[in-house]
Formats: C-alpha cells, sequence, structure tokens
C-alpha cells in the first residue's frame, strides 16, 4: 500500500514540476544521496522492451529454401526479460523502456499489464516502432541466425526520459541497465545512481554494444559477460586490441575450466581494475566464474540499504537459507574478511534444453531478486543458476511460473558441488603471509 501511495506521489511530482525537478521537492532528502529506510523499494530496470520472433526448424535447415518447424511471437529483450524473470521469484522491478502504439507494442503492454507490474516508467507514443528480433534456431536451441531491429531504444529511451524517474532510481536497491542504451543514456542513469549509491548491474547485450562499458565503468558494481562480451569490452577499456577470443577445435571436447579461466584472467583483471566491482562471467554449459578484487567479505553483503524481505522475497529467503545456507559455499578460502582478488566457479545443473535464448537473462534476473530478497552473492547466483536452468527446459524466454521449492533446492545441490571446486579456482591469490622470521 504505502509503496503504492508513493509511486502515485512519483507520478503527481511530474505533472507538478520539470522533470529534473520532479521528485527534488517532494523527497529532497533523496536527491542528496541518503537512503529512506522506512519506505519499501523497487529495483530499477532501464533497457529494451522487444518482441522476440522465434523460428524453430524440426530438421535440419537448407539454404536457399524454406524449411518445417514453428514460429513464436515471445516477449523478449534483455532487461524485459530480466524483470519478468525477477518479478516471478518475488521482486516487483520498476521497469523504464520504450514501446510504440504499434501490434508488437500493443503485445508486450499487455503481457506486462497482466502480469501487474509498474506501467510508468514505459515511454509510449505512436512515433515509436517498437523493437522486434527474429532469431532462428538450430535443432539443438541455439541461435543459428538473428536480426535485430531495436533503433528505438537508443532513440527514444533518452537520459531526460529516464531523468523524471531519479527518485525512483535512487532509492532502489539496485539498478540494472542494458547496454541497448545509448552512451549518453548509460551514462546519466548510472551518474544518477551514482549520487545515492545505489549498485548498478551493467547487462551487456552484445559484443557490439559490450564496448559502451567504457564511460561507466566505474559506476558499476556488477558485470554479467559471456566470454566474447568480456573480451570485447576489455578491449575498449584498454583502448588496445589487446585480447582475442579463445580458438578452440571442432572436437566438441569442453575445455577445462581452469584452462578458460587462466587464459581469460587477464581480460577479467582489466575490468576490475578499471573499476568494475564483481565480474559475473557466464560460460554457457562450463558455469559461472565470480570474480572480484574486493575479498570474499564484499559478497556478504553488497545490497546494504536492502530492507527485510517480505511477501514472495521472504519465501525465497527463508527457502534458500534452509537449502542452500551461505556457510556452503564458505570455506578457508573465501571467509576472509580482507581485500584481495579472488575467484569462485560454480557450475551448471543438468537439463533437459529445450531452448537456450532466455538463459543469461534468467540468470541475472534470479540473481538480482536473491540479492533483493537479502541472500549473500554466492547464494544469489547459485539461485541465478537454478532460475537459468528452469528457463532453458521450455520454450519461452521465461518459464510461466517458478517454483521456489524448486530453485532452492537445485541451488542447494549446486551448493554442495561448488564446494568441491572453490578452492582449486582461486587464481588470484591472496597476499603472501608475512614470515616469522627477520
Amino acid at each position: 500500500m504505502e509503496n503504492s501511495s508513493r509511486r502515485r506521489l512519483d507520478s503527481l511530482s511530474r505533472h507538478f514540476f520539470q522533470p529534473h525537478q520532479a521528485n527534488q521537492a517532494l523527497f529532497p532528502n533523496l536527491l542528496r544521496g541518503i537512503r529512506v529506510s522506512d519506505v519499501e523499494a523497487d529495483p530499477v530496470i532501464i533497457g529494451g522492451m522487444v518482441l522476440d520472433i522465434q523460428a524453430s526448424p524440426t530438421i535440419f535447415a537448407k539454404p536457399r529454401t524454406t524449411t518445417p518447424g514453428k514460429v513464436h511471437y515471445v516477449p523478449g529483450g534483455v532487461a524485459r526479460n530480466i524483470a519478468e524473470c525477477m518479478s516471478k521469484l518475488g521482486s516487483k522491478p520498476y521497469m523504464i523502456s520504450a514501446l510504440g502504439l504499434d501490434m508488437a507494442g500493443n503485445m508486450l503492454l499487455e503481457h506486462w499489464r497482466s502480469a501487474g507490474l509498474p506501467m510508468e516508467g514505459i515511454r509510449k507514443h505512436q512515433d515509436i516502432q517498437t523493437s522486434i528480433v527474429c532469431n532462428i534456431f538450430d535443432v539443438d536451441g541455439e541461435v543459428a541466425a538473428g536480426v535485430a531491429s531495436v533503433e528505438a531504444i537508443e532513440k527514444f529511451l533518452t537520459s531526460e526520459w529516464i531523468g523524471q524517474f531519479k527518485c525512483t532510481i535512487c532509492r532502489a536497491p539496485v539498478l540494472m541497465v542494458d547496454a541497448n542504451l545509448s552512451p549518453s543514456a548509460l551514462e546519466a542513469s548510472c551518474q544518477m545512481a551514482a549520487e545515492s549509491s545505489t549498485p548498478v548491474w551493467f547487462e551487456p547485450v552484445s559484443v557490439t554494444k559490450s564496448k559502451r562499458v567504457a564511460s561507466v565503468a566505474k559506476y558499476i558494481t556488477f558485470a554479467s559477460p559471456n566470454e566474447d562480451e568480456l573480451i570485447a569490452m576489455a578491449n575498449a577499456l584498454s583502448g588496445k586490441e589487446l585480447f582475442h577470443p579463445i580458438q578452440r577445435d571442432n572436437t566438441g571436447i569442453k575445455c577445462p575450466v581452469e584452462s578458460l579461466f587462466r587464459r581469460l584472467k587477464p581480460a577479467i583483471s582489466v575490468l576490475l581494475e578499471k573499476g568494475i566491482k564483481v565480474v559475473v562471467l557466464t560460460l554457457g554449459s562450463n558455469g559461472v566464474v565470480l570474480c572480484s578484487k574486493e575479498g570474499p567479505g564484499f559478497m556478504k553483503n553488497v545490497l546494504v540499504g536492502t530492507k527485510k524481505p517480505h511477501g514472495f522475497g521472504s519465501q525465497l529467503y527463508k527457502l534458500m537459507t534452509e537449502s542452500c545456507p551461505s556457510d556452503r559455499f564458505v570455506n578457508s578460502a573465501t571467509s576472509s574478511s580482507k581485500l584481495y582478488p579472488f575467484a569462485v566457479h560454480l557450475p551448471t545443473l543438468p537439463a533437459s534444453v529445450a531452448r537456450l535464448s532466455g538463459a543469461g537473462d534468467c540468470l541475472v534476473g534470479g540473481t538480482m531478486a536473491s540479492l533483493c530478497a537479502g541472500l549473500d552473492v554466492l547464494q544469489s547466483v547459485a539461485a541465478g543458476i537454478a532460475a537459468a536452468k528452469a528457463a532453458v527446459e521450455v520454450e519461452s524466454n521465461v518459464p510461466a511460473e517458478y517454483s521456489l521449492a524448486k530453485i532452492a533446492e537445485d541451488a542447494g545441490q549446486l551448493g554442495s558441488k561448488g564446494n568441491q571446486q572453490l578452492r582449486k579456482l582461486l587464481p588470484f591469490p591472496p597476499p603472501a603471509r608475512s614470515s616469522k622470521h627477520p
């Protein structure tokens, strides 16, 4: 009730004040960087809402001809998928995006409305051509080819539009921005978050757009690249083409995670040195490598301003702390409060794969929802991997519903697997102990 009243005040303030003044008169303490603890705050997601057209052949496709199969219209977009995933795990994300009044926009808006999620941040106008992505999948569920028409996100999701929601951003427990935003909108969003020390999660979206990290790295708490996006981000931050994708043979044999990490460590180090606090490196079937130079203690309480979880969030917190307690991931290597670079590997979970298109977004959505529920980073990433497992087993980008008990159960299994791997993936060694002898 209090939350909906606050949203109404936000809306009223935008009518009575100019965008840069909105909310400042009503809530001046927020804009001075002082967090409000007695108001239920929602995570803010800024980025694309996209209609995905997904074509799946039933046989191996041949060039220059049509192939039998199925075509589906699916709500998509990196930011939108993450927000939907979070909403099904107990969060109430506040979406800031842009949609047209066309068929695609109406489909996405109706889907959002039916979920009961806030719509005030979604810009709607007849001049906007809603973003559409057409993907063709192979018989294994991997994207074989795709075409993206997403120019409207850059053109209409401007820093001026985003600035109207400064109060909402400043009191959020976390802000997620996807790299579909223009560089100016990215920077404006991150600067607003920085004014109130709101943690920022950067989602790279694609190899090309991931390079937009260069102007905002100093503001970012979390970044979630895959291997190719990591390379592109490291080159953009270095200002040189120092890093190159890892070349693999065609034998189909998986490269050991330790070997992969050893080769990717220099690129990861660039991101950490440029100010990103935590790199959540996704390696497909090889799982996730979590890297930080802040020391393991930083992983315990990243979202300092997070209120006590409520509703579905409290259910997730309770189930996760029972099935996947924090000490499952803690050993002598990760319990130290000292600051030093370290890395932790969490493997994937076995799954019956139907489609892989939503896995990465649900990994991020599950992790963010868990952080907002009050879980620590390692628990949250475990929940994110469990959410990604559920996503690859359905045809849509985000499952129609999640079982919180199943998420906690899967994360609990992951915790026990992860314990076997924590020690051998600490390639950023802790400082050497001082000798007792002079």
